[in-house]
């Protein structure tokens, strides 16, 4: 069975966007890189909620994006990709599917393939933790504190996780990876 795994960059003080939703404050570097195509090759599915699918379909296919990231963007681009939302209409990117409802997701991990990953999308990690259909939730965080933002599992109730396992990268960004226990 696959598995659904989100993974989220915050800030040390627990958020994923600044207040004027900027996300200037990744700490990125060639580790990061090598980490991201690593994530990329465990999937072989991109799952999205609206708002990051939107940034992600206007930077991916881009001449920039192939240039600065080849590994990556061939992969962003060439991989199916689910978008869930109630309001997009079209999804213009390539081998791009709309998905009305996460709890039509189930299916989706019962089916053959390699796992499933959501990449930012904060609120549509919180719903699948909800929901139960979240198998791990990877949060990077980076060596910054903002002081103010969206907190990154705003609008989820309660819950709890395991560790699972952490990873330290020279830059001082420290990747934890956590199975959720209870609904957030």
């Amino acid at each position: 069975m696959r598995k659904i795994f989100s993974f989220l960059m915050v800030t040390m003080d627990g958020y994923d966007e600044g207040p004027a939703r900027e996300f200037d404050f990744w700490n990125l570097d060639p580790e990061f890189d090598e980490f991201s195509v690593e994530q990329l090759d465990e999937a072989d599915t991109l799952l999205f909620g609206r708002v990051t699918y939107e940034g992600m379909a206007e930077y991916w296919p881009t001449e920039g994006a192939r240039a600065d990231l080849p590994e990556v963007a061939d992969r962003m681009n060439g991989y199916p990709k689910l978008v869930v939302s109630r309001t997009l209409e079209r999804a213009d990117w390539p081998d791009t599917r709309i998905v009305r409802d996460p709890a039509g997701l189930a299916e989706l991990k019962r089916q053959p393939g390699k796992d499933v990953v959501v990449f930012g999308s904060s609120a549509l990690t919180t719903s699948l933790v909800r929901l139960g259909l979240l198998d791990e939730l990877r949060i990077m965080v980076n060596p910054v504190a903002l002081g103010a933002g969206r907190s990154v599992l705003a609008g989820g109730s309660r819950g709890r996780f395991r560790l699972l396992r952490t990873r330290v990268f020279d830059s001082g960004n420290v990747l934890l990876c956590y199975q959720p226990l209870t609904a957030a």
